[in-house]
């Protein structure tokens, strides 16, 4: 077998022998690395590159020791999942690098972390006066956690005492053309349905490159044919307008009847009426 076909095949080989390694690693592996996950892959990628292009006839005893490595820190993995110590030894531990303010100096030479990175981290963060942090933590793939002081986060509605719907994450209902039916189940709707909305948009599934539902049920769509134009959804403003016109033709009616029970029945159910808009409203913005 002439020797560039070899190198082709064992490479091949080994991309598989890889990618079938990492999968079984989880994504871990292609987040930040910790110290542990370094060195794996640096040892890895030596052993791959080893069996693609060595031609001593001795390359398989290498794919051999790839997968033994990979065994080995699918291992790891496991047991610092049930073991906390294990999980110290492997990955580290984070590191306090400023706490109330104050910069904690000898955390810093412990990590060998400079003040010019320091700082640098926290400006990522839009951070620029270490006053203004109340932790800072190093974590164990490196990354520079960041808490600031409740005087200098910003304003939310929370702070303000506006309510907010807790909402659920969109799903995707159609993409590339086609329906996918898990997701419309999971959003409570039928395909039905979604026929029902296209055809208020007067577009075809097969027009749709993707179309969405929110947790309030509108439906979001693009479409293939960018120079279409579609309305944005007006149901949420509807029902607020027909709910407020209804509160106020009770309100009418209960000035204009002159029977007392009739008056104070309009009166209260334009009442209800009104209170549930307060409770509605971040619901129908």
């Amino acid at each position: 077998m002439p020797e560039w076909i070899a190198i082709v095949l064992r490479s091949i080989t080994t991309i598989f022998v890889l990618l079938a390694i990492t999968r079984l690693l989880g994504k871990r592996q292609i987040t930040q690395l910790t110290y542990f996950e370094y060195i794996t892959g640096i040892t890895i990628g030596s052993i791959a590159a080893y069996v693609a292009l060595e031609d001593d006839g001795r390359w398989w005893l290498a794919l051999v020791s790839l997968v033994t490595w990979g065994i080995i820190v699918l291992a790891f993995e496991y047991l610092t999942i049930y073991s906390k110590r294990i999980r110290d030894l492997v990955d580290g531990k984070a590191t306090v690098l400023i706490k109330e303010g104050k910069i904690l100096e000898d955390n810093m030479k412990k990590e060998r972390y400079t003040t010019d990175e320091l700082l640098q981290q926290l400006r990522k963060r839009n951070v620029f006066n270490v006053s203004d942090v109340e932790f800072a933590v190093l974590e164990t793939s490196g990354e520079l956690t960041v808490l600031l002081k409740e005087s200098e986060r910003p304003l939310n509605r929370n702070m303000l005492g506006i309510r907010t719907p807790n909402l659920t994450e969109p799903q995707t209902v159609i993409m590339d053309g086609k329906v996918i039916n898990e997701a419309l189940a999971t959003a409570g709707y039928s395909p039905g349905w979604l026929d029902a909305e296209l055809e208020k948009l007067g577009v075809t599934k097969e027009n749709v490159f993707l179309a969405q539902v929110d947790a309030l049920g509108q439906l979001h769509v693009d479409l293939y044919d960018d120079k279409i134009e579609l309305p944005e959804p007006q149901e949420r403003q509807r029902l607020k307008a027909q709910l407020k016109k209804c509160a106020a033709d009770l309100e009418s009616f209960a000035l204009s009847v002159q029977d007392p029970a009739a008056k104070s029945m309009y009166a209260e159910c334009s009442e209800k009426i009104n209170r549930a808009l307060v409770e509605l409203e971040p619901y129908l913005k």
